[in-house]
């Protein structure tokens, strides 16, 4: 009786038996796309900049390039799901992304650099896309724990935001110690090798998903127009959003944050992230419309409010900042790190309760477009603004503005079905 009973459960297809282990072999796509991808590059940004002698325009133009990389990413990948499955989207988008942060150690010139976070954001949009849309086939096959599946999906991303917290410091180290001519070169080589591991582990998780179910014809379509607000709180998220992750730790540094405190902020900020997929998984499933977003805008505003209000009344010391100040700033980075991906999530979630099943690769891909348009305003604008009197304080303010309208917009969203 055992040994028939083992036959049938080794009959189950994989991510219905162990739906928490493949949202897990998931997550590594938005820890390779996310976190090694986009933003671990504010980690490289003050070295480089220094080394290249780059002024903030130019620096925040680098990840105006990742943006239309993943803006270009986001128009063909509809197609490419079609055509190639999302699995196999997902995981190819996974292995060029890769290679792409392999070669962002190799080149120094601007305009060669400015191509790999290009085809960074190209590669990073295949697999966090093409994830998007397994994670939402494997929650809709889970109902119970949805909210859950997702957020743990997304929280991969907070992983890929903590390993290099602690391996871009000690690779750099290590290439002081070794005597490279740039010594953050070695910290892409090695973070591409991370990502590699990564991509190992998502491999079979993601081909253990059946492909979504094709459209049916061409009228089988929801008009972006009823969830217009959605879109726009989403695009004003995008824009907001990308200025703090790109400059917060340039900021940090002119307040006097640096070595193992700089390295803590960011890990605390990343293990938020990942601490957020249990945080906000009743939010996530309570609300059909555009609420979560709008709260989450909120407190991302809050979170770029409060280090650009420390480094405008503040002034640095040869000692650092205070303890209260650093906590205040330790608590912008948890504010920030638990909202950040559920964020993103909630857009994945509102096309899951929204629209049909048929539409999801459709309404992901809006979504994913329109997301991609504000950021590629987003870094190049923070940083014409941060190149003015106002400095980088002032850049973040901006920033908290825009998600603070983006949260209004969003909130007013209702359910397509009231």
């Amino acid at each position: 009786m055992n040994h028939v009973h083992s036959r049938i459960e080794t009959n189950i297809p994989f991510y219905l038996a162990h739906p928490v282990w493949t949202a897990i072999g998931l997550s590594m796509g938005p820890a390779l796309s996310l976190g090694l991808g986009r933003f671990s590059y504010a980690l490289f940004l003050p070295m480089m900049r220094a080394d290249l002698h780059w002024s903030y325009f130019l620096a925040g133009a680098m990840n105006t390039g990742n943006a239309v990389g993943y803006l270009i990413g986001a128009l063909t990948m509809s197609w490419l799901i079609k055509r190639f499955t999302a699995a196999r989207v997902f995981v190819v988008g996974g292995l060029l992304g890769n290679l792409f942060i392999a070669f962002s150690g190799v080149f120094t010139d601007s305009v060669a650099f400015f191509v790999c976070r290009l085809c960074i954001g190209i590669a990073n949009t295949y697999v966090f896309a093409g994830g998007s849309v397994l994670a939402a086939q494997l929650s809709n096959s889970h109902p119970r724990q949805s909210g859950w599946l997702m957020g743990i999906y997304y929280a991969g991303g907070g992983l890929g935001i903590m390993i290099p917290s602690f391996f871009v410091p000690a690779l750099t180290d290590l290439g002081q110690q070794w005597q490279w001519f740039y010594a953050w070169q070695l910290a892409w080589f090695g973070l591409a090798a991370i990502g590699f591991l990564g991509l190992a582990c998502m491999w079979f998780p993601g081909h253990s998903i059946p492909p979504v179910p094709p459209r049916e014809n061409a009228s089988d379509s929801t008009s972006v127009r009823r969830y217009a607000r959605m879109v726009s709180g989403y695009v004003l998220f995008g824009v907001g959003y990308i200025g703090y992750m790109t400059f917060v730790i340039a900021l940090l540094m002119q307040i006097g944050m640096v070595g193992m405190r700089l390295n803590i902020f960011y890990a605390l900020l990343g293990l938020s992230a990942i601490a957020s997929s249990k945080i906000w998984a009743r939010t996530l499933d309570h609300y059909k419309g555009g609420q979560t977003l709008g709260i989450l805008n909120l407190l991302l505003g809050i979170a770029c409010m409060i280090p650009a209000v420390i480094a405008t009344v503040t002034s640095p010391s040869d000692s650092g900042p205070g303890w209260i100040v650093i906590g205040m700033l330790y608590l912008s980075g948890m504010i920030f790190g638990s909202g950040l991906l559920t964020a993103v999530a909630s857009t994945t979630i509102f096309v899951k309760h929204n629209l049909p099943q048929s539409q999801w690769v459709a309404g992901i891909t809006v979504f994913t477009c329109l997301f991609a348009i504000g950021q590629v305003v987003g870094p190049t604008l923070i940083g014409w603004v941060a190149d003015g009197s106002g400095g980088l304080a002032r850049g973040l303010m901006v920033s908290a503005a825009i998600l603070f309208v983006g949260s209004v917009t969003a909130w007013t969203q209702p359910s397509l079905s009231d």
